[in-house]
């Protein structure tokens, strides 16, 4: 009894291992891998989209309707005009369904797309899922030639508007 327990623990170690390091560690200078999720607005969004066209900013957030995710979204609502004077097409993104992020996005009345990713597929490729099977809280900044400029893995939930248009401006990234 004993030695089954043991076997079936060490598998499961073995699994989590396993599904730990398909994470991808991420740089600066790294090309950001591409995606196509649906958003909040009725859209799907693709990073190829923007290729050669404009910056992305890829703020990840663990859970919808959270205190420290509502705050931020309730930042870059009220303050994304800062961020609106770059070059750059900004989006918050989680692996909820995309009728929570909707609710979410609407409650709060996030004037930005909100990308879904409930498969985890694109979370776990930009190496944010977290333990507990949700996004990290890290943001992405994006060049427009698809290679990442900048990752913030200390973002402030209450200052992210202001912190994105500071990080759009430190990077370089034309105003309109």
């Amino acid at each position: 009894m004993f030695k089954r327990a043991l076997v079936v623990a060490l598998a499961a170690l073995a699994l989590s291992a396993t599904s730990a390091l398909a994470q991808t560690e991420l740089k600066v200078g790294d090309m950001a891998p591409d995606f196509t999720l649906k958003a909040t607005d009725g859209k799907t969004y693709s990073l190829a989209d923007f290729k050669n066209k404009r910056a992305v900013v890829i703020a990840w957030f663990p859970k919808a309707f959270t205190q420290g995710c509502t705050i931020e979204c309730k930042s870059l609502a009220e303050n994304g005009h800062l961020i609106k004077k770059y070059e750059a097409t900004y989006f918050m993104a989680s692996v909820d369904p995309l009728e929570e992020n909707t609710k979410f996005g609407a409650e709060h009345k996030a004037d930005f797309p909100l990308l879904s990713d409930p498969t985890k597929d694109v979370a776990t490729k930009y190496g944010v899922l977290g333990t507990r099977g949700v996004a990290n809280r890290w943001t992405f900044y994006i060049g427009k030639d698809g290679r990442i400029l900048a990752i913030d893995k200390t973002v402030k939930p209450a200052t992210s508007a202001e912190d994105m248009a500071a990080k759009l401006g430190e990077l370089g990234i034309a105003s309109k």
